[in-house]
């Protein structure tokens, strides 16, 4: 009996298209079957992002393969053949599961499905959402309505969805969300190619990792690699630092990055940046390459070059490449330069924020410059010590010593203190060379203007005493333990010998050549470094260990001094 209704149905509905003729039927109902006939291939709207034209010729065609009944009707002031229950329809290796379809009468390639849509193609790939469109001619597929993606390495969700049965892609427009068992990823818009696994990423894209959240206007992601692919501005934002590029990838499994174009490393300490940057987050370490900046976020110092290295752990980084130091100072900038560039930053109590240069180091602030060999900086206590055959040159002072060492106050020079066989020499108008030496110096600055020298031992001094600045009117030479020099407009003023001096004074015409140098004088004006020196470019090299030149003894020789010149301290 049950049968024999359904039989009296499917007949009914036959009669009443032919009776109408809004239904040319191209199939007959066997009179011993009660299978529901056939169905040809429908045509649906284009998927939104087409990426590859699908074949037109020899399309496979759709079959019905079961359904709990069949019924005429209209939709969209169309007339439709209506397959309701368990609907279930194949196509190749695709099988579209509803619970109910509907097929265009007039477009026979056409299907629309309601309710537990599920579309299968192969063994890997499952979309279900409560609507679709079915395209079996162009063989494309719009889903809408709580729509899931899923493949053994991911699942997708969005409101709506367009795929591509012979490219394998799928698009969204309106926001969806990616998980896999590493990842979260989420965009506005995207495509997903299930053969090379390959997401694409459109407008406020995010990922989240557990140690790790990335934002990014545009991504490429790969479920089976797990690399991240991006061409725009992208953050990474992590527990231990956080990365910018605008150009790269970043390998979510093994925390390696390869950056390119306007990138950097932000940690606590650092910015590190170049036009090539590589970071592995697991180890720390990372190099950048090119334009390389290195800045110090706690006391604002950059160090530029074309090659830098960062050692996370450590608090260690190294730039090289024509490497230039430039820190801020009050009213000017102090720039250093050096074949490489060290710096360090303090890794617990009793250690020390430190700057290290080596090799070829050379300073030029507007009223300051310097050169050694080797330097280094407590950046914790602000004090530079240079080493190596230091030099350093203040206005028209030249300073000299085995070790100088700068006290900075303020980001100004305060003070400087030089160690063993030190000389401070000066040119006057005529050429002749004002000098003092003695075992140690201290010099006091004040706002950057050297304001009085200590000699602390073994000093000797000779002053050219001038008329009118044109004229020689003779030579005060003296020797005594400990002086003192005053400057005025960094110009000697006045010296004050404390212990026994033995001075004298020398006429212009005894003045003998030997007498106008001290033991050990030299003027190292042409080694005093310039700005574009300072700057320009080099090789990096390995640093060079050096031994530092001893000075001679000083020579002892007395004469009595021009009264009034030279005055006695008390």
């Amino acid at each position: 009996m049950k049968y024999t209704k359904l039989l009296f149905s499917i007949v009914f509905t036959l009669l009443s298209v032919a009776v109408f003729g809004q239904n040319q039927l191209r199939r007959q109902q066997p009179a011993k079957t009660q299978q529901v006939p056939q169905l040809r291939k429908p045509v649906v709207t284009p998927v939104l992002q087409k990426q590859q034209q699908p074949k037109q010729t020899q399309t496979s065609k759709v079959e019905l393969i079961g359904a709990d009944s069949l019924k005429g009707g209209t939709f969209n002031g169309r007339r439709i053949d209506k397959l309701l229950g368990n609907v279930k329809f194949k196509q190749k290796e695709t099988y579209l599961y509803a619970d109910s379809v509907y097929q265009y009468s007039d477009n026979a390639d056409m299907l629309e499905a309601f309710g537990n849509v599920r579309i299968t193609q192969g063994d890997s790939i499952t979309i279900t959402g409560d609507r679709a469109s079915y395209d079996g001619k162009k063989r494309t597929a719009r889903m809408t309505g709580n729509v899931t993606m899923q493949d053994p390495r991911m699942n997708l969700t969005t409101p709506s969805m367009d795929y591509d049965l012979n490219t394998k892609i799928a698009t969204y427009t309106e926001g969806g969300v990616l998980i896999d068992p590493e990842n979260r990823l989420e965009s506005r818009k995207g495509s997903y190619n299930t053969n090379t696994k390959e997401f694409t990423f459109q407008q406020n894209v995010k990922v989240a990792t557990a140690d790790y959240n990335i934002t990014a206007q545009n991504m490429r992601y790969n479920t089976h690699s797990k690399i991240v692919y991006f061409a725009g501005p992208t953050f990474i934002k992590g527990q231990k630092g956080d990365l910018y590029a605008e150009q790269g990838t970043y390998n979510t499994l093994t925390k390696v990055s390869n950056f390119g174009k306007n990138a950097y490393i932000l940690t606590p300490e650092y910015r590190l940046g170049g036009d090539k940057l590589y970071y592995n987050q697991n180890t720390g370490y990372g190099v950048a390459e090119k334009n390389v900046s290195l800045k110090s976020l706690k006391d604002d110092i950059t160090v530029r070059g074309q090659l830098g290295r960062y050692w996370r752990d450590k608090g260690v980084a190294k730039v090289s490449g024509s490497p230039v130091m430039e820190s801020i100072m009050e009213k000017d900038t102090l720039y250093l330069s050096a074949d490489s560039l060290v710096s360090r930053e303090a890794q617990g109590a009793g250690t020390k924020s430190m700057l290290f240069a080596f090799n070829n180091v050379k300073i030029f602030k507007a009223d300051l410059q310097g050169k050694c060999d080797s330097l280094s900086f407590n950046r914790t206590d602000s004090v530079m010590h240079m080493n190596v055959k230091p030099v350093l040159w203040s206005e028209n002072n030249q300073l000299v010593a085995d070790t100088i060492h700068m006290q900075l106050r303020n980001k100004n020079i305060d003070r400087m203190y030089m160690y063993s066989n030190a000389f401070m020499a000066s040119e006057d108008t005529l050429k002749n060379y004002n000098q003092v030496k003695g075992r140690n110096m201290i010099a006091f600055f004040s706002n950057g203007d050297l304001k009085r020298v200590n000699v602390n031992g073994n000093g000797e001094s000779i002053y050219f005493a001038l008329e009118g600045d044109t004229t020689v009117t003779g030579m005060n030479k003296a020797i005594c333990s400990n002086m003192v020099m005053q400057f005025a407009e960094n110009k000697l003023n006045k010296i004050s010998f404390l212990v026994n001096p033995d001075a004298s004074f020398i006429p212009p015409h005894e003045l003998k050549p030997d007498d106008k140098q001290l033991q050990g004088f030299t003027w190292l004006a042409d080694l005093r470094p310039t700005k574009p020196q300072v700057f320009a470019k080099r090789a990096a090299v390995a640093p060079k260990k050096q031994t530092p030149k001893k000075s001679t003894a000083p020579s002892k020789k007395s004469t009595k001094p021009k009264r009034g010149l030279l005055k006695r301290a008390r």
